[in-house]
């Protein structure tokens, strides 16, 4: 796929998973009315909350961690949160940053800086915090969404979960170091500095929760994995948390000081506001804002990097400034500020499909193996013999649909990862594990006979425990991962092994095999089903062949 493209179906995509329906809230209370018995309060650092214990998990939604990003704040760090008097309720999730609505959701506002919390008590026990980010890019996405909701963590694995909410897209990342003074520095960045500020606040505040703060795991998946990645190589981020793992969204690189600029031009170009007069963006409605957002393709860094001067406008995300983010998270190497903090990395075998249902072109399910040639040569020119050959002899049983969807899988989400694992276990310091998630879906792609299989985002139930039985408040199918019952125990499974990590800082899972650390001798790789298995140099001619063409470093 062309990155443009697939940016672009990646933004569509994401926005329309975020607001599916049939995930609903996943164990509900039912329907009496709470009673004084199901609050539950908490002290903080800025006053008491109260939220609700239910089916056993105490969950507090729309904490603020910071304060106000709106009016004289906006493109600059949050105003100090101010103490309150009394209990406050958290009992509803706060709104998300500034994004087209979502169903089932808060709407969107500017001032956003809320987080939320599952935890299976308030009891000063130190319990393992997995503290995520959530997907959508750069540009969308909520703590609040149901696929990702914590409660099956906490409460079936004795962990406490953390989200926020935080700045995306323009607001949270329209690079001004060059044009507005000291006041702004950093302003490239400001949406993975929210996180950051969230971490600060967790580690100041989750003991009251249940919490070991300096037992802190940071996780997340498509754009929340690209953040992690972004959090890892970060100084101000460093001190809040101790392991991680980047799913789905490897960020290798992020963008330039001179892409950012470029973009930034095009949107005062776009708004007729000479730079010199750059703070009448301060007066700038935020939906006229999200109104140009849309209109500036969003192109996703390359794992590659560009010549001096041919910058191009790309969009919104952090970046590259030598001071928030001193470097690209893993280019050239793996970030030494985080050398001694264990890391797990990886993709789902069939991102691809995803995108497909999402974008409603099921054209790859029908061709041949010359229409497989033609399909991949717009992207990769005279190397596509080479790349079908290889794959064909790599796989001999394979259809050409099913090559197809191998080839932009790898490229989408698989190629960054094996160079993070590699780049990070170059390091010597603290293990990286490599994963690939295969649980099949039968949910087939509509208007096509062609399986799911494992498509992007599908990892997000199945991590987080919410593929259960519905005598544990499960539902009978859901969305992604079908109606078999297989998938309970890959979904608890592969929570076991994150939970674990969290945990101990080594992933592991009763009757799953010993996962070992990945090195550049073995190259290990836990591949996650119902059955998991550990694959030894996993895709070795693909790999080589990606090399010798240049696409894998």
């Amino acid at each position: 796929m062309q990155r443009r493209h697939f940016l672009k179906d990646l933004s569509f995509s994401t926005v329309s998973l975020l607001a599916m329906p049939g995930m609903g809230n996943l164990l509900p209370t039912g329907a009496r009315p709470l009673t004084a018995n199901d609050f539950v309060d908490a002290e903080t650092a800025y006053g008491k909350v109260r939220g609700t214990r239910t089916n056993g998990v105490n969950i507090f939604r729309g904490i603020p961690y910071a304060g106000k990003v709106s009016g004289e704040r906006r493109f600059r760090r949050p105003a100090p949160l101010e103490p309150w008097r009394g209990i406050r309720e958290a009992l509803e999730f706060g709104p998300p940053s500034v994004q087209p609505p979502r169903q089932n959701e808060p709407a969107p506002a500017e001032d956003c800086l809320f987080l939320n919390i599952w935890t299976p008590a308030n009891d000063g026990k130190k319990r393992p915090v997995m503290f995520y980010s959530h997907g959508g890019g750069f540009v969308i996405g909520s703590g609040a969404s149901s696929w990702q909701n914590g409660a099956n963590l906490a409460r079936y694995f004795d962990v406490v979960v953390v989200q926020t909410n935080h700045r995306l897209g323009l607001l949270g990342f329209l690079y001004l170091d060059e044009l507005a003074g000291p006041d702004y520095a950093g302003s490239g960045n400001m949406g993975t500095l929210d996180i950051t500020a969230g971490l600060k606040w967790v580690h100041e505040n989750i003991a009251e929760f249940g919490g070991d703060p300096d037992n802190v795991m940071i996780f997340g998946e498509s754009g929340g994995g690209a953040k992690t990645s972004c959090l890892y190589a970060m100084p101000e981020a460093a001190p809040y948390f101790n392991k991680a793992s980047i799913e789905s969204g490897p960020g290798v690189r992020m963008t330039t000081p001179d892409a950012a600029a470029a973009t930034t031009a095009l949107v005062l170009k776009e708004l007729n506001i000479d730079p010199k007069n750059w703070r009448k963006l301060l007066e700038v409605p935020a939906a006229d804002l999200l109104a140009v957002q849309s209109k500036i393709p969003n192109v996703p860094p390359s794992l590659g990097r560009r010549k001096k001067g041919s910058e191009l406008p790309t969009g919104f995300g952090p970046v590259v400034d030598g001071r928030v983010l001193p470097h690209h998270p893993f280019d050239p190497k793996a970030p030494k500020i985080s050398r001694d903090k264990p890391l797990m990395v990886g993709w789902n075998e069939d991102e691809y499909t995803f995108f497909a249902w999402q974008s409603r072109d099921v054209s790859f399910t029908k061709i041949d193996f010359d229409g497989l040639r033609a399909k991949l040569e717009p992207q990769y020119g005279t190397d596509t013999p080479k790349i079908i050959d290889t794959y064909r002899k790599a796989n001999p049983k394979a259809t050409a649909p099913e090559i197809f969807i191998a080839v932009a899988s790898i490229n989408m989400m698989g190629l960054g990862s094996v160079v993070i694992a590699e780049r990070k276990t170059k390091q010597g310091g603290a293990p990286v594990y490599l994963y690939n998630f295969g649980y099949k879906s039968e949910v087939k792609i509509p208007g096509s006979d062609y399986a799911l299989g494992t498509p992007h985002a599908m990892d997000i139930t199945f991590k987080f425990n919410n593929e259960v039985p519905p005598e544990k408040g499960g539902q009978e199918s859901s969305f992604f991962g079908g109606s078999s019952p297989d998938r309970y125990k890959a979904s608890h499974q592969m929570a076991e092994l994150w939970t674990t990590f969290a945990r101990t800082g080594t992933p592991a899972a009763e009757g799953v095999p010993a996962w070992p650390a990945y090195t550049r001798k073995n190259r290990a790789t836990m591949r996650i089903d119902t059955e998991c298995e550990v694959i030894e140099d996993r895709f070795a001619e693909e790999l080589k062949m990606w090399r010798s063409i240049g696409k894998l470093s």
